[in-house]
């Protein structure tokens, strides 16, 4: 066996790559090679390739892939788009325009609408955007365009964040059956990830962020202020992306939840965030992860200047007060004693709380004083915002990732929904009983005698409570129903 010697020039030679990051001198060449690098693994990898075009109406066929095809419109202009995606099966084909932008570049509406008109006179599906842009809302685009001609021409976007966590999810999670075509995504995984590809996250709050959260944390921010409802746009983008670098961790589809009017209009959700900002100094935002427990309220406080994620969720419906209290703090212990608890009571608009520290050497301070039932808790924990408007140490974006992430593995991952013990047979020998099965979340047998239970469940319904949380309007129903609540 050879030994390897620390002064050996070897040592700091660059690995050859199937798609290299050196040698990139300007734009044009950088969004070129993402270009064609991402064209090329989509034919290479078939389970990448089908993941990718499927979501827009692509059938499971052959996938090909070309760049910069010239076309000419009949009214004579000549265009150019970055890449075109064909897929077919039998008689069936999908195709598929693509334009491609890198770093800072940002899309531009007049050469959109130019590619659409490609698309329409030569009877192709849709347009697909690739940029670092980050669509406010899920199935936007950043640009808007004339709606006439999105009538019979679909028109899509990804950010370089999505098609990295797409990249990331069927490397990891999803899996490629050929050794040699995982190996080549993970060659475009490691290629985008570098700093010279132009693949960036999300990673600047504007300029005006630095002015707008000032007038916030001094009360003179008005609904009419422009820069407020950019400052809004940001935030959202920070949510979904946000939303998506914690599902390519998770290896699961993390998404913004949003109600149904505000996914048809971006403006109502634009305006509700600027309202929130003017009234009561937030920002709020809400992530759904799947199987957990209830979805996130992740809320950038700006006049305490604290980042504050939370879930509020259904106590369990048997046993009395203490006994609902102690199934909460089993599920938290190896959860930090800084976090916040909340007991909420039938019919009460105030909660009973305190740190996770001092209710597990008391579990009475979160017992209603008048003994009414506990239907609900909510575990928040805050962290310090971040002042600063791009990415990186102290910075406002970080801070905020920082948070939800924090709160995920410390708290949410531990929490798991509350399940009523099985029916037990009525009268009948012990004997022949069978032995009930224990599960993993149901209360102790000691917690659960039936001269504690109450005699009749409440009827009055979960009541909306004032809490660290900023909902949406009351009015406007969002994507699902109440996920919190068995």
């Amino acid at each position: 066996m050879r030994m390897v010697d620390e002064n050996d020039p070897s040592l700091n030679w660059e690995e050859a790559r199937l798609i290299p990051v050196s040698g990139i001198r300007n734009a044009v060449e950088q969004e070129r090679r993402a270009t064609s690098a991402l064209l090329a693994v989509l034919t290479a990898v078939e389970e990448f390739g089908v993941a990718m075009t499927k979501q827009y109406g692509a059938p499971k066929g052959n996938l090909e892939a070309f760049i910069e095809m010239p076309f000419e419109l009949s009214d004579g202009r000549k265009v150019r788009p970055d890449g075109l995606i064909r897929v077919s099966r039998g008689k069936r084909s999908w195709t598929a325009l693509l334009e491609v932008k890198t770093g800072n570049n940002e899309l531009k509406k007049d050469q959109v609408e130019a590619y659409l008109d490609v698309a329409k006179e030569n009877n192709f599906d849709c347009v697909l955007t690739i940029s670092n842009q980050i669509a406010r809302i899920p199935g936007q685009h950043p640009v808007e365009v004339d709606k006439r001609k999105i009538k019979k021409t679909d028109l899509h976007h990804l950010s370089w964040s999505r098609v990295l966590t797409e990249a990331m999810l069927q490397r990891s999670h999803r899996g490629v059956a050929d050794p040699d075509q995982a190996w080549i995504l993970n060659e475009l995984i490691r290629y985008m990830e570098h700093s010279n590809a132009g693949a960036v996250d999300f990673n600047d709050m504007g300029e005006n962020w630095v002015s707008v959260r000032e007038a916030v944390k001094a009360g003179t921010l008005r609904h009419n202020d422009k820069h407020a409802f950019e400052v809004a746009g940001k935030w959202e983008e920070l949510v979904t992306f946000a939303a998506l670098r914690l599902g390519r961790r998770l290896g699961t589809d993390v998404q913004e939840v949003i109600s149904s009017k505000e996914k048809k209009d971006i403006s109502i959700r634009i305006s509700y965030i600027v309202d929130s900002m003017v009234n009561d100094a937030k920002l709020p935002g809400t992530i759904r992860i799947p199987d957990t427990i209830s979805d996130i309220s992740l809320v950038a406080d700006l006049r305490a200047q604290q980042v504050v994620a939370s879930v509020t969720f259904s106590a369990p419906k048997t046993g009395r007060a203490p006994t609902r209290i102690n199934w909460l703090l089993r599920q938290l212990k190896n959860a930090p004693d800084s976090i916040t608890l909340e007991s909420w009571a039938t019919r009460s608009r105030t909660s009973f709380a305190d740190v996770l520290g001092n209710v597990r050497a008391k579990p009475d301070l979160l017992v209603p004083q008048d003994d009414r039932e506990i239907v609900s808790f909510t575990v928040s924990l805050s962290g310090q915002m971040g002042l600063k408007r791009a990415a990186g140490m102290r910075s406002f974006i970080d801070s905020v990732i920082d948070t939800l992430d924090v709160f995920y593995a410390d708290v949410v991952q531990s929490l798991k929904k509350w399940q009523p013990p099985a029916p037990k047979f009525d009268g009948g020998s012990a004997e022949n009983k069978p032995a009930p099965a224990k599960r993993e979340n149901e209360a102790t047998k000691d917690d659960l005698k039936a001269e504690n239970a109450p005699e009749k469940e409440a009827e009055t319904p979960e009541p909306t409570v004032a809490s660290p949380n900023v909902d949406t309007p009351a009015d406007e129903k969002t994507t699902s129903d109440n996920p919190s609540v068995d």
